[in-house]
């Protein structure tokens, strides 16, 4: 019970402190306020005294009942005919409706799929059978099967949740590596953060990796008159995208290391539980059909459907082609854990732009540029928009809440060149996504899978971010200078 109490006190504490300080020069209280509660449930995310989705909707509900105070300020409160309460549940409820939220239920109901059918064991079986010898080799075989899908797939949940996770969900479990359970550091822990690490490091490497790389395109295009081409944003990552992709799985190695480091029986055995399982089933060849469309909707389908849309329909024809049963979709908790979790974090993250909290903190870092050189001026904003990560649930809604801010603080840096900073800026925007279990789209996906308990994810998501932006750094602002 002492340990528990800590864990529930401390986030309690958190928002209690905070909302007893006035608020900094130029916050409204209101957005002051609201900020101590979205801290109050960071922080209990990661402490955890009860499951995350919990915390979230905790937050949530109360922002609602104390909407009054808390995410409206006097003049909305002033106009005629509104109704906060009202109001404030339609504002609680949108995160339920967001599409990305969506995609990532999608994705467990995938991976659902791939287990249920057993599509998902033939495949991680192929995988042993050939790289299974070495733990390091199968790190990197699950990191090279998303560099070689990220240029044409722009959604990093459908790529990384939809995609990789299905199939080395189910890697694992043959090594007898379970989640929630002591055993997940055998292997399972090690390949579940290659694969969140992999695919955020792909997300920066191509302009298509992600659809919010796109998207802060479009802002230095409509804003600074600043054109980034898809060839040019691999050019400028290359150097540094190569040394990161690489790295990732002997960091994780490293780093985190897996208790099983090789194991020359399991190639063999691999084999003879190929040939025990006979040849491809109905319901295996139908669901590797399914996937196949899903794959070519979000590569291919961008112009006519959206991404979670595709996926929905993938879904529909899982049912209608029995590939599952609505039971067996009603019965994933985690999928459905998930959903909840995130939908309530992307409504707070939303929050924050909301009642002007991340104007002001944009606004305020102006304050502190003033007669810093041109390249400290860059690596300071990049370092802020980098650590600002913390208070975004989706990489899409810190692009369209601090990019256009953080175009506008440059332009008024004497001898800044904007295209060298926009694209310095919008480099990051992958990568970054490793630092939180709710910082992209495909993180709670990987979370959510029981090998990556929440202190582990804190942890290494800091010392991975910080990692990878170091190297970013030293590599990417050279290489653009040479480059000129």
């Amino acid at each position: 019970m002492g340990k528990l109490s800590w864990r529930a006190v401390v986030p309690i504490a958190t928002a209690g402190i905070l909302a007893l300080l006035s608020p900094p020069a130029g916050l409204p209280q209101h957005a002051w306020y609201f900020f101590a509660i979205f801290a109050g449930v960071i922080v209990g995310i990661m402490c955890e005294p009860i499951p995350a989705a919990a915390i979230g909707l905790i937050g949530l509900t109360l922002v609602t009942v104390l909407a009054r105070h808390v995410l409206y300020g006097p003049a909305e409160l002033a106009k005629a005919g509104f109704t906060p309460a009202t109001a404030a549940l339609a504002w609680a409820l949108t995160g339920f409706s967001n599409g990305t939220v969506w995609l990532i239920f999608s994705a467990f109901v995938f991976a659902l799929g791939y287990e249920k059918t057993g599509l998902g064991r033939r495949i991680a079986l192929r995988l042993l059978r050939a790289l299974g010898g070495k733990t390091l080799t199968l790190g990197y075989a699950v990191a090279c099967s998303d560099a070689v899908l990220a240029p044409f797939t722009p959604s990093n949940t459908a790529r990384g949740g939809g995609i990789i996770f299905p199939i080395i969900r189910n890697l694992p479990g043959l090594y007898d590596s379970k989640p929630n359970d002591p055993s997940a550091r055998k292997i399972g822990s090690y390949l579940m953060w290659v694969g969140i690490a992999s695919c955020c490091v792909t997300s920066s490497m191509f302009l298509t990796g992600q659809a919010s790389n796109l998207l802060g395109v479009d802002f230095a295009r409509t804003i600074s008159h600043v054109e980034i081409t898809w060839l040019q944003w691999l050019v400028t990552f290359g150097p540094a995208g190569l040394v990161l992709f690489l790295a990732t799985p002997w960091l994780a190695y490293t780093l985190y290391p897996p208790e099983i480091k090789q194991s020359q029986e399991v190639p063999a055995w691999a084999a003879q539980q190929l040939v025990a399982m006979g040849g491809l089933t109905r319901r295996e060849g139908t669901l590797a059909a399914l996937v196949i469309l899903a794959l070519g909707l979000w590569m291919f389908g961008g112009a006519f459907i959206n991404a979670t849309t595709a996926a929905l329909v993938v879904i529909v024809l899982m049912l209608l082609t029995r590939v599952l049963t609505w039971d067996d979709i009603l019965g994933d908790k985690p999928a459905w854990n998930t959903f909840a979790w995130f939908a309530t974090l992307v409504t707070l993250a939303d929050g924050l732009n909301r009642v002007g909290f991340i104007k002001w903190f944009a606004t305020s870092v102006v304050g502190h540029m003033t007669g810093v050189t041109p390249t400290t001026a860059t690596i300071l904003l990049v370092l802020v928009y980098f650590c600002v990560h913390y208070m975004f649930a989706t990489i899409t809604a810190q692009v369209t809440a601090m990019v256009p801010v953080m175009l506008a603080v440059a332009a008024t840096i004497p001898g800044i060149a904007i295209h060298q900073f926009a694209l310095t800026l919008m480099l990051v925007n992958g990568f970054m996504g490793i630092i939180t279990p709710y910082g992209t789209g495909p993180a709670p996906v990987f979370y959510g899978s029981g090998y990556l308990p929440s202190s582990d994810y804190w942890k290494y998501g800091a010392l991975f971010g910080g990692i990878y932006l170091a190297t970013y750094l030293l590599i990417v602002l050279p290489w653009m200078h040479f480059l000129g």
